[in-house]
């Protein structure tokens, strides 16, 4: 059976050593497809393809319909939304992701991200400390948890918003849950996004929450882009100057809003919260893994369609 790694953004060496050595190892044969430019090289090289794996690359039903044999395709990373599930299993394709793998980078980058914020992106100026703070954490996954971790070891309040996660499981993480979406901006000076981008979260959080929160917050998104309302963000920080805004994913409108806000907004030039060497072997290797898993004994524990 061929397994296809297919990466506009090629996994590091070791992290594709790591993925060759899982493949072989079950006696499947890998090939590499890296740093291709045009979707017509994917298309011809998934057309034998049993296995996918991917990173941010785009897998709709137009690269499904070339892939007649394709049983498989594992997103290595957390989210995948750059799959289309739908067609995905009217093509009878299982599809995953690695959750957990690139968590703590992620986590990592938020306080990154936040202390540059509360410094003033280091200009030179008086900032503040996030000790004695609270943090309201919107989505308790793995990079919610990660987050609360590390929040703690600042010395910070944490809170979090999450419907799918039992209020003990946060309680024993030290963290005080919360049920009121509106409850989570107000009490909140920091608020870290890690919701996915559904029908249900896109354009969700926008200007009637934001501007519930308190003097001088920062709004953090790790998450997606589409889960912001852009023209309610923009409207935000226009009545609200006291408020900044942080992102791990580029907006469409980022050029007017650094020109009409400057340093109270930052986006990093690509979506770079698993870019860290330990979360790309991590996801790499587990993607493999899971594989082997699929394709020898039909272990889909990490399927993400139906």
């Amino acid at each position: 059976m061929k397994v296809l790694v297919a990466t506009e953004k090629p996994f590091a060496a070791v992290a594709v050593d790591g993925i060759r050595k899982e493949i072989e190892a079950a006696g499947y044969t890998l090939e590499l497809l890296e740093k291709y430019t045009d979707k017509q090289q994917l298309l011809n090289a998934v057309a034998d393809a049993d296995a996918l794996i991917i990173r941010s690359d785009k897998v709709d039903a137009e690269v499904l319909d070339a892939a007649k044999q394709l049983k498989v395709v594992v997103r290595a990373g957390a989210g995948y939304d750059n799959v289309d599930l739908a067609a995905a299993t009217a093509h009878d394709v299982c599809v995953e992701n690695t959750p957990g793998q690139n968590s703590n980078a992620v986590a990592e980058l938020v306080f990154g991200m936040t202390v540059m914020a509360v410094r003033n992106m280091f200009d030179g100026t008086s900032g503040t400390e996030l000790k004695g703070n609270s943090i309201g954490i919107h989505a308790f996954g793995q990079v919610g948890r990660n987050v609360a971790r590390i929040a703690k070891g600042f010395g910070m309040n944490v809170n979090a918003l999450d419907p799918y996660c039992p209020d003990q499981v946060m309680v024993e993480a030290g963290v005080t849950p919360v049920h009121d979406i509106k409850e989570l901006y107000k009490n909140n000076k920091f608020v870290s996004l890690h919701i996915p981008a559904t029908d249900e979260t896109r354009k969700s959080v926008g200007y009637d929450l934001i501007t519930l929160m308190p003097k001088n917050a920062v709004l953090i998104n790790t998450a997606r882009k589409e889960v912001i309302d852009e023209e309610g963000l923009a409207k935000a920080l226009r009545e609200r100057p006291d408020i900044k805004y942080v992102a791990d994913v580029k907006p469409d409108n980022a050029d007017a809003l650094k020109e009409e806000f400057g340093a109270r907004v930052f986006f990093t030039p690509k979506k770079m919260g698993a870019q860290t060497a330990e979360a790309n072997i991590n996801a790499g290797i587990a993607a493999a893994r899971q594989v082997v898993a699929f394709l020898r004994d039909g272990i889909d524990r990490f399927r993400v369609n139906k």
